[in-house]
């Protein structure tokens, strides 16, 4: 395949063949090399092909071989002759990333952190099938899939404060239960309030450098503050609705006769009955995703108050933002100058909306949407906001992590888990984690450099850097 240089972070694969639209890579080129090494620009141009795809595929900087579609991938479908594709959004449903703030600073943590993170490693359940120390019965798991972090609101495990800092207010209007799978059920009822496995995390930060200090007054940050760090998804309960729809689509695909260059692309039409049931169990999956970063939120700040001896308000605990990046989403976008409602596909993608647009919370509307940049274990996170570049070119989105250039299986084979530690702990990282073969697969060695990710869509013009977060303590699955 043809790729052309546009600019430094900027690439496109013109239209040919079976492809509707032409791919858009936004990346500095050693991440473009990356790329090149795997499937990801293949599955992009497959992903080209699929109908009712507007404008252009488009990959991030942080972009790698998923599923058929691949991860840091975006495309846009017209809401009215376009498609849902599982495969274009990710078994984990509503993987997203919640940012906390505090108002203690370095010098107030030092003595406190071996203790923080062993409690919290204790109190929130991590690692394959980890279970949540907070049951809920089916009905009540009904009501969060249905209504998301409201629910919770009532149940006190939020506050009303908190909804506001959620994306979507922590509740995706149209979940329906009905469309759940008994097996998602008994997957999803013991897992609420875990983190999993994988790379997801839970970790205690240090603002190290605030990069526009006005946009960082908004968010009621400073460097040497303490942030913490959320990052996890549905866990079972999504997995299991991907896969279950992933067999009603491929069933569709085989009755309608339709041929596929990959036949992990799976879809169905938009207002079709598969397509409709899909979309309203991905939405449960959506609000328990929230809920699941809800429940965990309650027991960080639970926490907290035990070590620090001080209730979570005293201690400054609000949400800063939580983002989702593996969701469709009905949006309402210009293409070609003309408005337009699409459905929106964001796998291993952040939305990343400009000022102004009425999705963002009231008090960051003036400024831009919260985007949040977990970097591997070890490295840095980022907090910036969208900017208008995105609503232009990138259906306001942006990456969405590092990015994975190593896989898992290379990663425990090439890098000793006792050398992945000591480096760690050169840094003065206090790490607990349930395998040590997690460490080798999560080790900073096996994804992109976050600060090349996030240098490509600043320079792209689509986000705009807030702060760099530094890792004290994390834990791990």
């Amino acid at each position: 395949m043809q790729i052309e240089k546009i600019s430094d972070v900027k690439w496109i694969i013109k239209k040919e063949g079976e492809m509707k639209v032409p791919v858009i890579i936004f990346a500095k080129e050693s991440l473009l090399k990356k790329m090149q090494e795997d499937r990801t620009l293949l599955q992009a141009v497959n992903s080209a092909t699929l109908p009712g795809i507007v404008k252009s595929m488009l990959v991030m900087p942080d972009g790698h071989e998923g599923y058929g579609f691949p991860v840091g991938g975006v495309a846009a479908f017209d809401a009215e002759n376009g498609i849902v594709s599982p495969g274009a959004i990710g078994f984990d449903i509503n993987c997203g990333v919640r940012l906390i703030k505090t108002n203690l600073m370095i010098n107030d943590i030092k003595p406190k952190i071996k203790e923080l993170i062993s409690q919290l490693f204790v109190e929130i359940p991590s690692g394959v099938g980890s279970k949540s120390k907070i049951r809920f019965n089916k009905d009540e798991l009904k009501r969060i899939s249905e209504e998301g972090v409201e629910f919770l609101v009532q149940k006190g495990f939020a506050m009303k404060e908190d909804l506001e800092r959620i994306e979507e207010n922590g509740r995706i209007e149209g979940a329906d239960f009905s469309k759940v799978s008994n097996k998602a059920i008994e997957r999803g009822l013991p897992e609420v309030g875990s983190i999993g496995a994988g790379n997801h995390f839970l970790e205690i930060q240090k603002v190290e450098k605030v990069f526009d200090e006005t946009l960082a007054k908004v968010f009621g940050i400073r460097e040497g503050q303490i942030v913490i760090m959320i990052h996890t998804g549905s866990r079972g309960f999504g997995h299991q609705i991907c896969t279950d729809y992933l067999k009603v689509f491929s069933d569709w695909i085989r009755r309608k006769g339709i041929k596929l260059p990959d036949p992990e692309l799976v879809y169905a039409e938009l207002d079709s009955k598969e397509a409709n049931d899909y979309i309203a169990a991905m939405k449960c999956a959506v609000n328990y995703a929230f809920s699941n970063r809800q429940i965990i939120t309650y027991l960080v700040r639970k926490t907290f108050e035990k070590v620090f001896n001080k209730s979570f308000d005293a201690l400054g605990m609000e949400i800063i933002y939580d983002v989702a990046h593996n969701i469709a989403k009905l949006e309402e976008h210009e293409v070609d100058g003309k408005r337009m409602k699409l459905y929106v596909h964001r796998k291993g993608a952040t939305r990343a909306f400009a000022k102004g647009r009425n999705e963002i919370p009231k008090e960051y509307r003036a400024i831009g949407q919260p985007v949040l940049i977990p970097g591997s274990m070890g490295t840095a996170s980022y907090l910036l906001i969208g900017d208008e570049g995105a609503m232009k070119e990138t259906f306001g989105s942006t990456c969405h992590g590092a990015g994975r250039t190593m896989s898992r299986a290379k990663a425990v084979k090439t890098l000793p888990a006792r050398k992945v530690l000591e480096e760690l702990s050169t840094k003065g990282i206090e790490v607990r984690v349930v395998s040590k073969e997690l460490i080798s697969e999560e080790a900073p060695q096996a994804y992109k450099n976050i600060d090349e990710v996030v240098e490509s869509v600043a320079k792209a013009g689509i986000s705009k850097i807030v702060s760099r977060n530094v890792p004290l303590a994390v834990a791990k699955g």
